[in-house]
């Protein structure tokens, strides 16, 4: 059975035209988005976003393509948002 990628797990994905390495930041039936680079916002226009995410789509049929480096710990890389109410 092919890799079926997870949230938080860092996976490279090579496919024919290049090696792509990152985080998978989004996961769903349809698709999974690998984040391949993060940095600060340089404006204040939306004050809650403080970062810009640049993501590449993957569909199913090129998870077996994808392969398994490692996980994290979501509990370390999770920040809940000021004011808002305690997770159960």
């Amino acid at each position: 059975m092919s890799y079926v990628p997870k949230l938080n797990d860092y996976v490279k994905w090579n496919n024919t035209h290049t090696v792509i390495e990152g985080w998978v930041y989004f996961v769903d039936s349809a698709y999974c988005t690998i984040e391949i680079s993060v940095k600060d916002k340089p404006d204040d226009l939306v004050p809650i976003h403080k970062k810009t995410h640049c993501c590449v789509v993957c569909y199913p049929q090129y998870w077996h393509e994808l392969e398994y480096v490692k996980t994290r710990n979501a509990e370390d890389t999770y920040k809940s948002q000021e004011y808002r109410y305690g997770d159960p």
